[in-house]
């Protein structure tokens, strides 16, 4: 027995509640249905966030419970519960045959063939809350050490530790163990009278002592001032229609925003997305190839399984220009007529499974980075990005960036601000128009959110030129 089902047995099972009788009971839950699982969760989790000298608050979350969901045709129905007592299960079962159902034949079990991607630590407990303030003061007298125009620091270290057991009607159980970290700074600088601030973090699945170390806080202090000291010598943002070469790494915000959401399953079955009905068929330039890619090691959108048993996979959604493949989970996969991406994902227990994204990203080009801002007579260079809105049944997005500068005959000149890119995300696709061999991850912080549930997501790009791309600045 491994590790993970070993714990789960722990923290889910006692009493008259065992895998067996729980099997039962779901095996009652899904007859005349389509598809049902039963999902048990138990999620751990620990902030801590530093300002000014004082540790503001300290949270400590835990949450157990169970899920039990039945699927007919193109619907489905839940019932969960934070009392793991067979009674409550029985009840759970009750509510959802309620669901009228058909007579049909239950799909099949995922297959077990599950590489992990991260190692089973627990973040919480392998870094102790001594250590934790101990490091958030580090950081802040290493801001102060490094510029002596800093008037405001903050800090937070987010841990988390996540179990979760999916069991399926014909007895075949699937667990993962998932640890998640976070560390955030942000920096505010004055000159004058003027004062602008900086962000920057760092995470992922992964032990602490891989984010804390002084190579990687000394990057993201730098990172966080660098930004505010720039911004103080920022001009206003030219306003107009223009080419805008995007940054490597988080700036892939923008993609996973205008375009990914778009392809997820749900969408393009109930025909919202901008999207729909255009399989095969050119969406982008030649060149542009994006993945949502759940396997890379330790990565903060990375997936052992998704949430209903289905390895996490690599998914191609764009090859060369081409629409290939969308993102789907369990449900829309089958009424799709096409096999589930591991992409089954959900908050917690208490809330339903959506086609969802886990790192996606354009994959590296031919093109120089530096050869792309020579290509540029006048327009933007964003390399970091804020806040954004999108319309995901039309594409339409508007996003601001937190960092970007102007680029003349072929140089970046100045820092601006101010600067928000508005578009579609079918018309950026196709305005593709170079793409930059030097693509990169960001640093570990997504997490995106899809009908109020949140989830943690990874995003990357290279080095991208987009034509006829509006940009609305100030000047």
């Amino acid at each position: 027995m491994d590790d993970s089902l070993s714990r789960g047995n722990e923290l889910f099972f006692g009493g008259d509640l065992s895998l067996e009788t729980a099997t039962s009971a779901l095996q009652e839950a899904s007859r005349g249905r389509d598809d049902a699982d039963l999902f048990f969760e138990y999620h751990h989790s620990e902030g801590l966030n530093w300002e000014d000298g004082t540790l503001k608050n300290v949270q400590d979350e835990t949450r157990r419970g169970l899920s039990v969901r039945v699927i007919s045709g193109t619907r489905q129905a839940l019932a969960h519960s934070s009392d793991l007592s067979l009674a409550s299960l029985k009840r759970a079962v009750a509510s959802v045959r309620a669901l009228k159902g058909g007579n049909v034949t239950l799909a099949a079990s995922p297959e077990h063939i599950h590489v992990a991607r991260y190692e089973a630590s627990h973040p919480i407990a392998d870094f102790g809350l001594v250590d934790k303030v101990a490091l958030l003061q580090r950081l802040e007298k290493e801001a102060h050490r490094k510029e002596s125009a800093v008037c405001g620091f903050w800090a937070s270290l987010h841990s988390s530790w996540q179990l979760v057991l999916v069991l399926r009607p014909d007895g075949s159980h699937y667990c993962d163990i998932r640890p998640l970290v976070r560390l955030g700074v942000r920096v505010t600088v004055q000159q004058g009278d003027q004062r602008e601030t900086g962000v920057a973090g760092t995470g992922g699945r992964d032990h602490w002592n891989n984010w804390t170390h002084k190579t990687v806080t000394n990057r993201l202090l730098d990172d966080a001032i660098g930004m505010a000291r720039l911004n103080l010598d920022a001009r206003a943002a030219p306003a107009g229609e223009t080419q805008v070469v995007l940054g490597h790494g988080w700036p892939g915000i923008l993609l996973h925003e205008a375009v990914g959401h778009g392809l997820e399953g749900d969408f393009n079955r109930k025909g919202l997305s901008a999207f729909a009905h255009l399989m095969g068929t050119r969406i982008a330039a030649k060149g542009v190839t994006v993945v949502d890619d759940a396997t890379i090691t330790a990565r903060r959108g990375s997936l052992t399984m998704d949430d209903e048993g289905t390895a996490g996979q690599n998914t191609t959604l764009i090859e060369d220009g081409i629409l290939c493949g969308f993102m789907q989970d369990r449900m829309n996969a089958r009424l799709m007529g096409v096999s589930p991406t591991g992409n089954g994902r959900r908050e917690s227990y208490a809330h339903c499974v959506m086609p969802r994204m886990t790192n996606t990203y354009m994959l590296a080009g031919d093109h120089e980075p530096q050869e792309i801002i020579e290509s540029v007579k006048d327009g933007v260079y964003a390399v970091q990005f804020g806040g954004g809105q999108v319309d995901i049944t039309s594409g339409q997005f508007v996003f601001s960036a937190s960092l970007a500068y102007r680029v003349e005959n072929g140089k970046v000149t100045h820092p601006i601000k101010g600067a928000t890119l508005i578009g579609s995300g079918a018309t950026a696709l196709r305005h593709i128009a170079m793409v930059g061999n030097d693509m990169a991850l960001d640093d570990g912080i997504g997490t995106c959110g899809k009908e109020g549930q949140l989830v943690p997501v990874g995003v990357g790009q290279p080095t991208l030129r987009i034509d006829n791309l509006t940009v609305g600045g100030t000047s």
